[in-house]
Protein backbone atom coordinates (compact mmCIF):
# COMPACT_ATOMS: atom_id res chain seq x y z
CA UNK A 1 0.00 0.00 0.00
CA UNK A 2 2.79 2.43 0.88
CA UNK A 3 4.53 1.58 -2.32
CA UNK A 4 1.62 2.07 -4.09
CA UNK A 5 1.06 5.48 -2.60
CA UNK A 6 4.74 6.43 -3.13
CA UNK A 7 4.09 5.65 -7.18
CA UNK A 8 1.05 7.92 -6.57
CA UNK A 9 2.86 10.60 -5.14
CA UNK A 10 6.00 10.38 -7.62
CA UNK A 11 3.48 10.42 -10.54
CA UNK A 12 2.00 13.69 -9.01
CA UNK A 13 5.20 15.42 -8.59
CA UNK A 14 5.83 14.73 -12.00
CA UNK A 15 2.66 16.19 -13.40
CA UNK A 16 3.14 19.26 -11.54
CA UNK A 17 7.15 19.88 -12.09
CA UNK A 18 6.05 19.73 -16.08
CA UNK A 19 3.14 22.24 -14.99
CA UNK A 20 5.65 24.54 -13.05
CA UNK A 21 7.96 24.38 -15.58
CA UNK A 22 5.78 25.56 -18.44
CA UNK A 23 4.33 28.18 -15.97
CA UNK A 24 7.65 29.45 -14.87
CA UNK A 25 8.45 30.42 -18.51
CA UNK A 26 5.52 32.05 -19.71
CA UNK A 27 5.64 33.87 -16.40
CA UNK A 28 9.10 34.99 -17.20
CA UNK A 29 8.61 36.08 -20.72
CA UNK A 30 5.35 37.91 -18.98
CA UNK A 31 7.47 39.44 -16.51
CA UNK A 32 10.33 41.02 -19.30
CA UNK A 33 7.65 42.02 -21.73
CA UNK A 34 4.17 43.22 -19.98
CA UNK A 35 5.53 44.30 -16.37
CA UNK A 36 9.01 45.46 -16.71
CA UNK A 37 8.69 46.65 -20.49
CA UNK A 38 5.06 47.91 -22.03
CA UNK A 39 5.00 45.16 -24.38
CA UNK A 40 7.08 43.17 -26.96
CA UNK A 41 9.00 45.48 -29.27
CA UNK A 42 10.01 45.07 -33.10
CA UNK A 43 12.01 42.19 -33.17
CA UNK A 44 10.99 40.23 -30.22
CA UNK A 45 10.43 36.88 -30.70
CA UNK A 46 6.39 35.76 -29.45
CA UNK A 47 5.62 34.03 -26.53
CA UNK A 48 4.87 31.11 -29.10
CA UNK A 49 8.22 30.59 -29.36
CA UNK A 50 8.70 30.42 -25.93
CA UNK A 51 6.45 27.95 -25.20
CA UNK A 52 7.55 25.83 -28.52
CA UNK A 53 11.18 25.59 -26.49
CA UNK A 54 9.14 23.38 -23.71
CA UNK A 55 8.94 20.77 -25.52
CA UNK A 56 12.66 20.01 -24.82
CA UNK A 57 13.05 22.29 -21.41
CA UNK A 58 10.40 19.50 -19.92
CA UNK A 59 11.52 16.00 -20.39
CA UNK A 60 14.81 17.29 -20.28
CA UNK A 61 14.03 18.63 -16.43
CA UNK A 62 12.46 15.71 -15.69
CA UNK A 63 15.27 13.90 -16.38
CA UNK A 64 17.56 16.14 -14.39
CA UNK A 65 15.13 16.02 -11.18
CA UNK A 66 15.23 12.49 -11.67
CA UNK A 67 19.11 12.58 -11.67
CA UNK A 68 19.39 14.86 -8.84
CA UNK A 69 17.38 12.56 -6.88
CA UNK A 70 14.13 14.79 -6.10
CA UNK A 71 11.80 11.65 -6.70
CA UNK A 72 13.19 9.63 -3.61
CA UNK A 73 11.19 9.12 -0.66
CA UNK A 74 11.42 11.93 1.51
CA UNK A 75 9.87 11.58 4.85
CA UNK A 76 12.81 11.59 6.75
CA UNK A 77 14.87 14.15 5.22
CA UNK A 78 15.25 17.98 5.46
CA UNK A 79 13.65 20.66 3.30
CA UNK A 80 16.42 22.28 2.52
CA UNK A 81 17.96 18.94 0.80
CA UNK A 82 15.18 18.77 -1.44
CA UNK A 83 15.68 22.47 -2.07
CA UNK A 84 19.37 21.60 -2.63
CA UNK A 85 18.63 19.25 -5.36
CA UNK A 86 16.01 21.39 -7.06
CA UNK A 87 18.91 24.14 -7.01
CA UNK A 88 21.32 21.73 -8.36
CA UNK A 89 18.71 20.14 -10.97
CA UNK A 90 18.36 23.61 -12.24
CA UNK A 91 21.72 24.66 -12.26
CA UNK A 92 22.04 21.90 -14.78
CA UNK A 93 19.27 22.91 -16.66
CA UNK A 94 19.95 26.55 -17.29
CA UNK A 95 22.94 26.08 -18.65
CA UNK A 96 22.70 23.16 -20.93
CA UNK A 97 19.67 25.41 -21.94
CA UNK A 98 22.42 28.41 -22.39
CA UNK A 99 24.34 25.88 -24.13
CA UNK A 100 22.65 24.80 -26.69
CA UNK A 101 20.44 28.09 -27.25
CA UNK A 102 23.61 30.30 -27.46
CA UNK A 103 26.86 28.34 -28.67
CA UNK A 104 24.88 24.64 -30.46
CA UNK A 105 22.24 26.43 -32.20
CA UNK A 106 23.15 29.86 -32.42
CA UNK A 107 19.28 30.99 -31.17
CA UNK A 108 20.38 34.48 -30.14
CA UNK A 109 17.40 36.20 -30.13
CA UNK A 110 15.71 34.02 -26.98
CA UNK A 111 16.51 36.68 -24.11
CA UNK A 112 19.00 36.20 -21.73
CA UNK A 113 16.51 38.26 -19.11
CA UNK A 114 13.49 35.63 -19.87
CA UNK A 115 16.05 32.76 -19.41
CA UNK A 116 17.03 33.74 -16.12
CA UNK A 117 13.52 34.77 -14.60
CA UNK A 118 13.31 31.19 -15.65
CA UNK A 119 15.70 29.86 -13.55
CA UNK A 120 14.40 32.46 -10.43
CA UNK A 121 10.84 31.45 -10.56
CA UNK A 122 10.95 27.84 -11.60
CA UNK A 123 13.54 27.64 -8.38
CA UNK A 124 10.91 29.16 -6.24
CA UNK A 125 7.95 27.53 -7.12
CA UNK A 126 9.00 24.29 -7.35
CA UNK A 127 10.83 24.70 -3.97
CA UNK A 128 7.15 26.03 -2.68
CA UNK A 129 5.38 22.94 -3.86
CA UNK A 130 7.86 20.58 -1.75
CA UNK A 131 6.81 22.74 1.07
CA UNK A 132 3.20 22.70 0.51
CA UNK A 133 3.31 18.93 -0.42
CA UNK A 134 5.07 18.29 2.80
CA UNK A 135 2.69 20.49 5.02
CA UNK A 136 -0.11 18.37 3.64
CA UNK A 137 1.58 14.88 4.23
CA UNK A 138 2.25 16.10 7.25
CA UNK A 139 -1.35 16.76 7.96
CA UNK A 140 -2.38 13.54 6.44
CA UNK A 141 -0.31 11.61 8.73
CA UNK A 142 -1.55 13.07 11.82
CA UNK A 143 -4.77 12.24 10.72
CA UNK A 144 -3.57 7.88 10.65
CA UNK A 145 -3.35 8.22 7.01
CA UNK A 146 -0.54 7.53 4.49
CA UNK A 147 1.50 5.62 7.56
CA UNK A 148 4.65 3.03 7.61
CA UNK A 149 4.21 -0.11 10.22
CA UNK A 150 7.49 -1.25 11.28
CA UNK A 151 8.08 -4.34 13.44
CA UNK A 152 11.63 -4.43 15.64
CA UNK A 153 13.85 -7.25 15.66
CA UNK A 154 15.64 -7.10 18.91
CA UNK A 155 16.07 -4.71 21.78
CA UNK A 156 19.19 -3.03 21.99
CA UNK A 157 20.40 1.37 22.25
CA UNK A 158 19.64 1.30 18.28
CA UNK A 159 16.18 0.04 18.68
CA UNK A 160 15.77 2.59 21.42
CA UNK A 161 17.53 5.57 19.68
CA UNK A 162 15.43 4.50 16.75
CA UNK A 163 11.99 4.18 18.49
CA UNK A 164 12.82 7.87 20.26
CA UNK A 165 13.97 9.44 16.85
CA UNK A 166 10.26 8.32 15.19
CA UNK A 167 8.66 9.46 18.57
CA UNK A 168 10.13 12.94 18.42
CA UNK A 169 9.05 13.03 14.56
CA UNK A 170 5.32 11.91 13.87
CA UNK A 171 5.28 13.57 10.97
CA UNK A 172 7.17 10.91 8.98
CA UNK A 173 4.57 8.78 9.23
CA UNK A 174 6.51 5.79 11.12
CA UNK A 175 4.30 3.52 13.85
CA UNK A 176 6.68 1.07 15.38
CA UNK A 177 4.31 -2.09 16.56
CA UNK A 178 6.17 -4.04 18.68
CA UNK A 179 9.71 -5.93 19.07
CA UNK A 180 10.98 -8.92 19.05
CA UNK A 181 13.85 -10.12 21.16
CA UNK A 182 15.38 -13.41 22.72
CA UNK A 183 16.17 -12.17 26.00
CA UNK A 184 13.94 -9.11 26.98
CA UNK A 185 10.57 -10.65 28.34
CA UNK A 186 7.33 -10.11 26.61
CA UNK A 187 5.76 -6.80 28.13
CA UNK A 188 8.75 -4.91 28.33
CA UNK A 189 7.70 -1.33 26.73
CA UNK A 190 10.40 1.13 25.93
CA UNK A 191 8.16 4.70 25.27
CA UNK A 192 5.14 2.53 24.44
CA UNK A 193 6.69 -0.05 22.26
CA UNK A 194 6.08 -3.29 23.70
CA UNK A 195 7.99 -6.70 23.44
CA UNK A 196 5.91 -8.64 21.31
CA UNK A 197 7.94 -12.32 22.36
CA UNK A 198 11.18 -13.68 20.69
CA UNK A 199 12.83 -13.69 17.27
CA UNK A 200 11.26 -17.09 16.62
CA UNK A 201 7.50 -15.41 16.09
CA UNK A 202 8.53 -13.61 13.17
CA UNK A 203 7.60 -16.63 10.91
CA UNK A 204 4.30 -16.34 12.58
CA UNK A 205 3.76 -12.40 12.47
CA UNK A 206 5.07 -11.83 9.43
CA UNK A 207 2.25 -13.69 7.03
CA UNK A 208 -0.21 -12.62 9.48
CA UNK A 209 0.23 -9.14 9.76
CA UNK A 210 0.54 -6.65 6.85
CA UNK A 211 3.67 -4.74 7.96
CA UNK A 212 5.49 -2.11 5.85
CA UNK A 213 9.05 -2.94 6.88
CA UNK A 214 11.19 -4.71 8.76
CA UNK A 215 13.71 -2.80 10.80
CA UNK A 216 16.85 -5.33 12.19
CA UNK A 217 17.75 -3.62 15.67
CA UNK A 218 20.18 -6.58 17.39
CA UNK A 219 21.93 -6.03 20.38
CA UNK A 220 25.81 -6.59 19.47
CA UNK A 221 25.87 -9.87 21.36
CA UNK A 222 23.09 -11.34 18.93
CA UNK A 223 24.69 -10.89 15.47
CA UNK A 224 25.17 -14.56 15.36
CA UNK A 225 21.66 -14.97 14.30
CA UNK A 226 21.70 -11.68 11.68
CA UNK A 227 21.48 -13.98 8.63
CA UNK A 228 19.12 -15.97 9.65
CA UNK A 229 16.76 -13.06 10.28
CA UNK A 230 17.47 -11.66 6.66
CA UNK A 231 16.61 -14.89 5.11
CA UNK A 232 13.33 -15.15 7.18
CA UNK A 233 12.38 -11.86 6.25
CA UNK A 234 13.02 -12.14 2.20
CA UNK A 235 11.43 -15.16 2.72
CA UNK A 236 8.22 -13.16 3.34
CA UNK A 237 9.29 -10.15 1.15
CA UNK A 238 8.99 -7.24 3.25
CA UNK A 239 11.43 -4.24 2.84
CA UNK A 240 14.08 -4.74 5.92
CA UNK A 241 16.44 -2.77 6.80
CA UNK A 242 19.79 -2.85 9.44
CA UNK A 243 20.03 -0.23 12.00
CA UNK A 244 23.94 -0.94 13.46
CA UNK A 245 24.27 -1.39 17.14
CA UNK A 246 27.63 0.53 16.94
CA UNK A 247 26.37 3.90 16.05
CA UNK A 248 29.09 5.26 17.79
CA UNK A 249 31.91 4.02 16.39
CA UNK A 250 30.79 4.67 12.84
CA UNK A 251 29.63 8.22 10.88
CA UNK A 252 26.22 8.94 10.09
CA UNK A 253 27.13 8.94 6.48
CA UNK A 254 29.23 5.72 6.16
CA UNK A 255 31.71 5.35 3.62
CA UNK A 256 31.69 2.06 1.94
CA UNK A 257 33.76 -0.07 -0.98
CA UNK A 258 33.34 -2.79 -3.02
CA UNK A 259 36.39 -4.74 -2.90
CA UNK A 260 35.26 -7.22 -5.61
CA UNK A 261 31.90 -8.34 -3.60
CA UNK A 262 33.17 -7.52 -0.42
CA UNK A 263 31.24 -4.79 1.13
CA UNK A 264 33.98 -2.43 3.52
CA UNK A 265 32.50 0.29 6.09
CA UNK A 266 35.30 3.05 6.30
CA UNK A 267 35.10 3.97 10.62
CA UNK A 268 35.44 7.46 9.54
CA UNK A 269 34.07 9.35 6.23
CA UNK A 270 35.91 12.24 4.96
CA UNK A 271 35.31 13.99 2.04
CA UNK A 272 38.14 16.06 1.98
CA UNK A 273 40.47 12.58 1.03
CA UNK A 274 39.23 13.06 -2.09
CA UNK A 275 41.65 14.81 -4.86
CA UNK A 276 38.61 16.86 -6.94
CA UNK A 277 37.53 18.00 -3.30
CA UNK A 278 40.58 18.98 -2.05
CA UNK A 279 41.80 20.88 -4.94
CA UNK A 280 38.31 22.58 -5.13
CA UNK A 281 38.75 23.81 -1.31
CA UNK A 282 42.29 24.73 -1.97
CA UNK A 283 41.38 27.18 -4.90
CA UNK A 284 37.96 28.67 -2.77
CA UNK A 285 41.11 28.88 -0.18
CA UNK A 286 43.15 31.09 -2.40
CA UNK A 287 41.35 33.35 -4.07
CA UNK A 288 39.46 33.76 -0.46
CA UNK A 289 42.76 34.48 0.85
CA UNK A 290 43.81 37.27 -1.64
CA UNK A 291 40.51 38.60 -1.97
CA UNK A 292 40.49 38.76 2.16
CA UNK A 293 44.01 40.57 2.70
CA UNK A 294 43.03 43.48 -0.47
CA UNK A 295 39.39 43.70 1.26
CA UNK A 296 41.36 43.92 4.94
CA UNK A 297 44.56 45.49 4.03
CA UNK A 298 43.71 49.14 5.24
CA UNK A 299 42.29 47.51 8.81
CA UNK A 300 45.36 45.33 8.94
CA UNK A 301 47.65 48.65 8.55
CA UNK A 302 45.79 50.82 11.52
CA UNK A 303 46.27 47.74 13.56
CA UNK A 304 50.32 47.45 12.96
CA UNK A 305 50.18 50.94 13.86
CA UNK A 306 48.52 51.17 16.81
CA UNK A 307 50.53 47.77 18.34
CA UNK A 308 53.54 49.49 17.43
CA UNK A 309 52.49 52.95 19.01
CA UNK A 310 50.85 51.37 22.25
CA UNK A 311 53.15 48.91 23.21
CA UNK A 312 56.89 47.61 22.36
CA UNK A 313 57.50 44.74 20.79
CA UNK A 314 56.68 42.64 17.08
CA UNK A 315 53.80 43.53 15.35
CA UNK A 316 53.12 39.85 14.07
CA UNK A 317 52.89 37.38 17.03
CA UNK A 318 54.06 33.69 15.69
CA UNK A 319 53.02 30.94 17.68
CA UNK A 320 53.16 26.96 16.92
CA UNK A 321 49.94 24.82 16.25
CA UNK A 322 49.04 21.82 14.94
CA UNK A 323 47.67 21.49 11.46
CA UNK A 324 47.04 18.80 8.86
CA UNK A 325 48.14 15.28 9.76
CA UNK A 326 49.14 15.98 12.98
CA UNK A 327 52.15 18.74 11.35
CA UNK A 328 53.49 21.48 13.10
CA UNK A 329 53.16 25.29 12.06
CA UNK A 330 53.87 29.02 12.92
CA UNK A 331 50.21 30.77 12.71
CA UNK A 332 49.97 34.45 12.66
CA UNK A 333 48.46 36.96 14.57
CA UNK A 334 48.45 40.56 15.46
CA UNK A 335 50.41 40.67 19.39
CA UNK A 336 47.78 41.77 21.22
CA UNK A 337 49.96 41.24 24.79
CA UNK A 338 53.00 42.07 26.39
CA UNK A 339 55.83 40.57 25.19
CA UNK A 340 56.60 37.68 27.60
CA UNK A 341 59.04 34.69 28.13
CA UNK A 342 58.19 31.70 25.87
CA UNK A 343 57.47 29.47 28.79
CA UNK A 344 55.67 32.43 30.38
CA UNK A 345 53.06 32.03 27.43
CA UNK A 346 53.09 28.62 27.58
CA UNK A 347 51.41 28.21 30.32
CA UNK A 348 47.91 28.61 29.73
CA UNK A 349 44.70 30.15 28.37
CA UNK A 350 43.79 33.83 28.26
CA UNK A 351 41.68 34.46 30.97
CA UNK A 352 38.83 37.38 31.86
CA UNK A 353 40.78 40.71 32.76
CA UNK A 354 44.14 38.84 32.08
CA UNK A 355 46.49 41.61 32.14
CA UNK A 356 49.50 40.50 29.63
CA UNK A 357 46.68 41.53 27.31
CA UNK A 358 46.91 45.32 26.12
CA UNK A 359 44.22 47.85 25.84
CA UNK A 360 44.30 47.36 21.54
CA UNK A 361 44.63 43.91 21.81
CA UNK A 362 41.80 43.23 23.99
CA UNK A 363 39.22 45.08 21.10
CA UNK A 364 41.20 43.21 18.33
CA UNK A 365 40.66 39.81 20.28
CA UNK A 366 37.20 40.41 20.73
CA UNK A 367 36.83 41.24 17.10
CA UNK A 368 38.72 38.58 15.88
CA UNK A 369 40.52 41.33 14.13
CA UNK A 370 43.72 39.97 15.61
CA UNK A 371 42.74 36.29 13.35
CA UNK A 372 43.44 38.54 9.84
CA UNK A 373 47.34 38.03 9.43
CA UNK A 374 46.13 33.92 9.35
CA UNK A 375 45.10 35.01 5.89
CA UNK A 376 48.69 34.78 4.81
CA UNK A 377 48.61 31.31 6.76
CA UNK A 378 46.10 30.31 3.71
CA UNK A 379 48.01 31.21 1.28
CA UNK A 380 51.04 29.23 2.53
CA UNK A 381 48.68 26.23 2.29
CA UNK A 382 49.26 25.79 6.68
CA UNK A 383 45.70 25.99 6.98
CA UNK A 384 42.48 26.94 4.89
CA UNK A 385 39.35 29.40 5.28
CA UNK A 386 37.13 26.70 7.04
CA UNK A 387 38.13 24.51 9.24
CA UNK A 388 38.61 23.27 13.10
CA UNK A 389 40.71 25.72 14.75
CA UNK A 390 44.13 24.76 15.38
CA UNK A 391 45.79 24.24 19.34
CA UNK A 392 49.21 24.42 20.40
CA UNK A 393 50.92 21.07 20.62
CA UNK A 394 50.45 21.02 24.58
CA UNK A 395 46.84 21.23 24.72
CA UNK A 396 46.89 18.73 21.47
CA UNK A 397 49.28 15.76 23.76
CA UNK A 398 46.50 16.69 26.79
CA UNK A 399 43.32 16.40 24.83
CA UNK A 400 44.59 13.32 22.69
CA UNK A 401 44.69 11.24 26.33
CA UNK A 402 41.24 12.66 27.69
CA UNK A 403 38.99 12.92 24.55
CA UNK A 404 37.77 10.34 22.25
CA UNK A 405 38.14 10.81 18.89
CA UNK A 406 40.47 14.56 19.18
CA UNK A 407 42.66 13.55 16.87
CA UNK A 408 40.21 13.53 13.86
CA UNK A 409 40.19 17.16 13.63
CA UNK A 410 44.00 17.18 12.31
CA UNK A 411 42.37 14.43 8.96
CA UNK A 412 41.52 18.23 7.57
CA UNK A 413 43.34 21.48 7.27
CA UNK A 414 42.63 23.62 10.63
CA UNK A 415 40.42 27.25 9.46
CA UNK A 416 40.18 30.51 10.08
CA UNK A 417 36.75 30.03 10.97
CA UNK A 418 34.41 26.93 11.68
CA UNK A 419 31.52 25.37 12.41
CA UNK A 420 32.11 25.37 16.04
CA UNK A 421 32.93 28.66 15.82
CA UNK A 422 29.96 30.19 14.32
CA UNK A 423 27.86 27.83 16.95
CA UNK A 424 29.44 29.87 19.93
CA UNK A 425 31.89 27.49 20.76
CA UNK A 426 35.12 29.63 21.14
CA UNK A 427 37.36 30.98 24.06
CA UNK A 428 36.63 29.70 27.10
CA UNK A 429 33.72 26.53 25.92
CA UNK A 430 33.58 23.33 26.42
CA UNK A 431 36.17 21.24 24.20
CA UNK A 432 33.99 18.22 24.08
CA UNK A 433 31.06 20.05 22.85
CA UNK A 434 33.88 21.71 19.85
CA UNK A 435 35.06 18.29 18.87
CA UNK A 436 31.44 17.18 18.07
CA UNK A 437 30.97 20.08 16.29
CA UNK A 438 34.23 19.70 14.09
CA UNK A 439 33.85 16.17 13.23
CA UNK A 440 30.28 16.93 12.41
CA UNK A 441 32.07 19.10 10.03
CA UNK A 442 34.76 16.95 8.76
CA UNK A 443 32.41 14.02 8.07
CA UNK A 444 29.34 15.94 5.73
CA UNK A 445 32.03 18.37 4.58
CA UNK A 446 30.58 19.95 1.32
CA UNK A 447 32.04 23.23 -1.27
CA UNK A 448 28.24 24.63 -0.17
CA UNK A 449 28.92 23.88 3.68
CA UNK A 450 32.26 26.03 3.70
CA UNK A 451 29.88 29.05 2.05
CA UNK A 452 26.97 28.75 4.78
CA UNK A 453 30.53 28.73 7.39
CA UNK A 454 32.05 31.97 5.75
CA UNK A 455 28.54 33.52 5.69
CA UNK A 456 27.21 32.86 9.28
CA UNK A 457 30.78 34.31 10.10
CA UNK A 458 29.55 37.69 8.87
CA UNK A 459 26.82 37.59 11.25
CA UNK A 460 27.74 35.58 14.37
CA UNK A 461 31.56 34.89 13.93
CA UNK A 462 33.76 37.52 14.55
CA UNK A 463 32.42 39.34 17.88
CA UNK A 464 32.83 37.48 20.71
CA UNK A 465 32.31 36.89 24.35
CA UNK A 466 34.11 34.21 25.02
CA UNK A 467 37.36 35.94 23.80
CA UNK A 468 39.58 37.41 26.13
Amino acid sequence: MIKDNQRVLNRLLVVFDALILGGSLILSYIIKFYILLPGPGVGVLPLSEYIRLLTGIIPGYLLLYYIFDTYSPKRTSHLRMEVYSIIKANVAGILSLIFILYIVIKEINYSRSVIAFFFVTNVFFSSAFRLFLRVVLRNFRKKGYNLKHILLVGYSRAAEEYIKRIKDNPSWGYVVCGILDDHIPAGTEYKGVKVLGTTGNLEIILPENKMDEIAITLALADYDILEKIVDICEKFGVHTKFIPDYNSVIPTKPYTEDLMGLPVINIRHVPLTNTGNILMKRMVDIFGALVGIIVTSPIMLVCALLIKLTSPGPIIFKQKRIGLHNKPFNIYKFRSMRVQEEETEKKGWTTKDDPRVTGVGKFMRRTSIDELPQLFNILRGDMSLVGPRPERPQFVEKFMEEIPRYMVKHQVRPGLTGWAQVNGLRGDTSINKRIEYDIYYIENWTLGFDFRIILMTFFTGFVNKNAY
